[in-house]
């Protein structure tokens, strides 16, 4: 991987984390630790990162909003349309699964009116504005904090999943292919989210067209479990039809 590549992956891994030790970027990367110190340094200079011993930690933590608002990472009009959309298909009394990110954030807007929730999240924000109204049930997934995105995530929290069953899954991603399936920028996520899509009967990708054919550093697959795809009308429309010949239903919102 050359030196940009590197340090593009280093900020993409900050950015969904929150924060990342040297050692831990050394032996994801396999380079030395002056190298990860080097790469560490350069982004820093760029007023986008800030390192602390032994690691370093992203810029804007301090701008999230609690309890729902997120970030700004682009495609926000795209977001709010499929965010509106994919309210749509919760209804009252719903057993669903709730993942985090902006755009589930979005979805999570427009569910004020639902009432006999019975939620399970790994999402702090969603979990508290969701839990506001009283006939909810909400279960909030253990594990490691992500500031970026208000949620928890690591293997700790799936314990929770055993047994679990829920009708839908409304599930994020970093990036979707045909031949990769569901991919994300941290490994973190990973088995986390593998247990959601193994505990939901109907899966939800909500994922704006810029995160179509775009492969980031992990991969999970799963895209045979995706029934609905949830997107913008920026899709190519015969990627469209690639997706639903796979069967997988696309919406566009």
């Amino acid at each position: 991987m050359f030196q940009d590549q590197r340090r593009e992956k280093i900020l993409q891994l900050l950015q969904e984390n929150g924060s990342c030790r040297v050692q831990e970027l050394k032996e994801l990367f396999q380079v030395s630790e002056p190298t990860i110190r080097g790469d560490l340094e350069s982004l820093e200079k760029s007023g986008l990162i800030t390192r602390q011993h032994g690691g370093a930690f992203i810029n804007n933590l301090r701008s999230v909003s609690i309890p729902l608002s997120l970030p700004n990472r682009g495609q926000e009009e795209a977001k709010y349309r499929i965010g509106l959309k994919a309210s749509e298909y919760v209804g009252n009394g719903d057993n669903i699964i709730l993942d985090s990110g902006t755009t589930v954030t979005e979805m999570v807007k427009h569910l004020g009116n639902r009432t006999n929730l019975n939620i399970v999240t790994n999402a702090l924000n969603i979990a508290l504005h969701l839990g506001m109204e009283p006939t909810n049930h909400v279960l909030v997934v253990g594990g490691e904090f992500k500031p970026p995105t208000l949620s928890l995530t690591g293997e700790k929290g799936l314990q929770l999943f055993e047994n679990l069953y829920v009708e839908k899954l409304f599930l994020a991603t970093g990036g979707f292919s045909l031949e990769t399936g569901l991919t994300y920028p941290s490994f973190s996520d990973i088995a986390l989210k593998r247990a959601m899509i193994a505990s939901a009967k109907t899966v939800y990708l909500l994922a704006d067209s810029s995160k179509l054919e775009k492969v980031q550093f992990a991969s999970l697959g799963c895209a045979d479990k995706i029934k609905y795809l949830l997107t913008d009308d920026g899709i190519d429309p015969e990627y469209a039809k690639k997706l639903k010949a796979s069967g997988i239903t696309v919406i566009i919102c």
